[in-house]
């Protein structure tokens, strides 16, 4: 293999392929990224086995051919290097030189062969989704996934399309996310994916212009973003049933302005983490929520009007997750819907259907 390539170029691209190496790997082939060079492209590919990410970028290839690199140290001698045209070039002992301006390094590589190979797409079981809804779907639901591994499908998020509209949904036992799209897409699909594997979607497509395709075999989910490709294996075993948790009738419903009901918990949740159990109280009367935390070095208190229907409640919560579902709504106001101080709030963005977050309240003794 020989090619030249830009300095920038290159090390963008092994950025990204690093995101799906494990510096943990009991395998010392998974801890490099493959290299190949190919017609005018380099390929480069990055894999743990549960996870992995290819990107393509254009170069000279003077002569094709393939090489794994250590991740680490190839990562760190590219970025170090100055921002000029590199030339690299293996040989038949899988020696690797590397030339950049007065640089000029010489690593040991491993054969190409042994590196395992990511699955195919299937493109019958294909369907576009736009990069801003993609990235919507995975902020507004990946931070109620579970984590710990004592339940570990819930350390993944549900993907379910019916009908033409796409879901992700995410709990963890205390909280339950759920998101929900429009697509072009007829088939129905019920996948589990894991949270590791949607945080680096979310990271890697800010980074493409273009649509995502995404593809489902029995075991594995792919990502496409442009030049970029996500593989993971899906989590098997059966996602408990979210719908029976989201009832639909309440006895309470309050509306509030979303940036003073978060600014107003955030103060609160200042003495509650004090208090080590991030509790706090809400009132809910008239036209009011009152806020209230104690703990042992002081207390708070806070009022915010609200629109309310139905009955008056007091009700507490984990500061945290809490606020964890007001900061994933946009609306400039939230719905809050209530049955008993002991059943869960199930919390919305004003007339808007497509993003629900239900939390569990803490009893009060």
């Amino acid at each position: 293999m020989k090619i030249s390539i830009q300095q920038n170029t290159l090390s963008k691209a092994i950025g990204i392929v690093q995101r799906g190496v494990s510096s943990r790997s009991t395998l010392p082939i998974l801890s490099g990224v493959l290299l190949r060079a190919i017609n005018d492209e380099l390929i480069l590919t990055g894999t743990d086995l549960e996870l992995g990410i290819e990107t393509k970028v254009k170069c000279n290839v003077i002569e094709e051919g393939s090489i794994v690199l250590t991740s680490k140290l190839f990562g760190e001698v590219v970025r170090k290097l100055p921002p000029e045209e590199i030339s690299i070039e293996a040989d038949m002992e899988n020696n690797v030189h590397i030339n950049c301006g007065n640089s000029k390094f010489n690593i040991v590589g491993q054969p190409y062969e042994e590196y395992p190979q990511l699955p195919e797409l299937d493109e019958e079981k294909s369907f576009h989704i736009s990069k801003e809804l993609l990235r919507s779907m995975i902020k507004q639901t990946i931070f109620a996934t579970a984590q710990d591994e004592t339940r570990p499908i819930l350390t993944g998020a549900l993907m379910e399309i019916e009908k033409s509209e796409a879901s992700l949904i995410a709990l963890d036992g205390y909280r339950l996310a759920l998101k929900k799209v429009k697509i072009d897409y007829s088939e129905d699909i019920k996948v589990v994916i894991p949270a590791k594997t949607l945080s680096e979607v979310s990271k890697i497509v800010d980074e493409d212009e273009s649509d995502v395709k995404i593809s489902t075999t029995e075991n594995h989910i792919i990502f496409s973003a442009g030049p970029t490709v996500v593989t993971s294996r899906l989590l098997e075993g059966q996602f408990l049933n979210y719908r029976d948790i989201i009832r639909s009738e309440y006895k309470t419903k309050a509306v509030v302005s979303t940036k003073e009901l978060q600014s107003s918990i955030e103060r609160a949740s200042l003495l509650a983490r004090e208090g080590k159990n991030n509790l706090i109280k809400l009132d809910i009367s008239d036209d009011t929520v009152v806020i209230t935390s104690n703990s042992e070095i002081g207390d708070v208190y806070e009022s915010i009007p609200i629109k309310l229907e139905g009955d008056n409640i007091q009700i507490a919560f984990n500061s945290k997750y809490i606020l964890d579902g007001i900061k994933a709504i946009e609306s400039e106001e939230i719905e809050l819907y209530l049955t008993s101080n002991v059943n869960p709030c199930i919390m919305k963005p004003l007339n808007d259907e497509s993003y629900t977050y239900l939390v569990l309240p803490v009893r009060l003794a």
